[in-house]
């Protein structure tokens, strides 16, 4: 039997450590570099954390979706104390004639969408003062909270032999047409394979190398209420708000679930946003606001992920993706693989770098 592969990744985030975990069970020996604290960055701290397959996916992407959701159910029983709920999902925020594209569309592909009236979505969450005459309930659909979810694999990948080191990734090192290593502020890593799943600074590490990735960062508010007794049961996707309720009895929510437009003064934004929360939930009067966030999306041109290794250059793999909750399990696990046998599963195939170069 030959050494273990030596794997370097490059972001402490949900999807990073997804990476580092699955690669850590398969038996690399991984090295985790973080920028920031685990589970630091701009993304995975500011998410909404909704697990879901949900409306405007073409079938290719529904279904890797769809087997993500039931990943994350596979990884919560390999990792028990995973903080994972499934809460359902109650929506109303599209038009008539597209809440009905959609319920056809995804019934028929699997969804378990149930149609309900005002007198159902009141039954599903009693503390709105708002109910719609019709939405869309789909009780598979959950969450994860990112950060505890995002600590509890680098934990555990880190029990199970993993190293994790907090510095800054100054430089892919190249050697002929192969990534042989990592220059950080730490000094040099050598390496047989690097991982770049940093998020929104991921283009600007594959830059080093000559490799572009096409991605965009819109910035996404969300507020925070101070922990309270419970006034919802699962996600509500109302028309001017999405919100929920964490473990800890915060309501969280954006005017969708990527964030509220921050716009020129981002308290301000966050203290209107509050109180249209307040004014929604029978009991909102007892909300108080903590704080509010501002997350930037590593998000694809084309919006959908970017999963695999760069073509021409050897010993370098991408994961940068918008949705990186509803995919990280996946996404770990089907590069794990391809990393370490060279199998790349099917449902990865739409999303390889190389459709950008045509």
């Amino acid at each position: 039997m030959g050494a273990a592969k030596q794997v370097i990744v490059i972001g402490a985030g949900i999807i990073g450590a997804s990476m580092a975990w699955h690669l850590t069970r398969a038996g690399a020996r991984v090295t985790v570099i973080a920028a920031d604290s685990a589970a630091g960055g701009v993304a995975t701290p500011n998410s909404f954390a909704w697990i879901n397959a949900t409306w405007g996916n073409p079938e290719p992407y529904f279904r890797l979706r769809t087997r993500a959701m039931a990943e994350w159910s596979r990884l919560a029983r390999d990792l028990p104390g995973l903080p994972l709920s499934w809460c359902g999902g109650l929506c109303w925020d599209l038009s008539a004639a597209d809440m009905e594209t959609y319920s056809a569309q995804h019934s028929a592909w699997g969804y378990g969408i149930e149609r309900v009236d005002r007198v159902g979505a009141a039954r599903i969450e009693p503390n709105l003062i708002e109910l719609p005459d019709v939405a869309l309930h789909v009780a598979e659909e959950g969450v994860a909270e990112p950060v505890a979810a995002t600590k509890a694999l680098l934990a555990d990948a880190e029990r199970c032999g993993a190293r994790i080191i907090s510095s800054t990734v100054t430089a892919l090192v190249q050697t002929g047409a192969r990534i042989s290593g990592v220059d950080t502020s730490h000094g040099l890593l050598a390496t047989d394979e690097v991982v770049i799943a940093a998020g929104v600074g991921s283009a600007d590490i594959a830059a080093t190398a000559g490799i572009n990735l096409p991605l965009e960062t819109p910035p996404g508010l969300i507020v925070h209420s101070r922990p309270h007794q419970k006034l919802l049961n699962g996600l509500v996707l109302a028309e001017r708000l999405h919100m929920r309720q964490t473990a800890e009895g915060r309501v969280v929510a954006g005017s969708d679930f990527g964030g509220a437009d921050p716009g020129m003064d981002a308290q301000a934004t966050a203290s209107e946003l509050f109180a249209v929360l307040k004014a929604s939930l029978r009991g909102g009067d007892g909300l108080a606001l903590d704080f509010h966030t501002v997350g930037y999306r590593p998000t694809p041109i084309d919006g959908f992920p970017i999963i695999g290794r760069a073509e021409g250059m050897d010993g370098v793999y991408v994961a940068v993706m918008h949705s990186g909750i509803t995919l990280a399990p996946a996404v770990g696990l089907f590069a794990a693989r391809e990393i370490l046998d060279g199998e790349r599963d099917p449902l990865l195939a739409p999303y390889g770098l190389g459709r950008f170069a045509q």
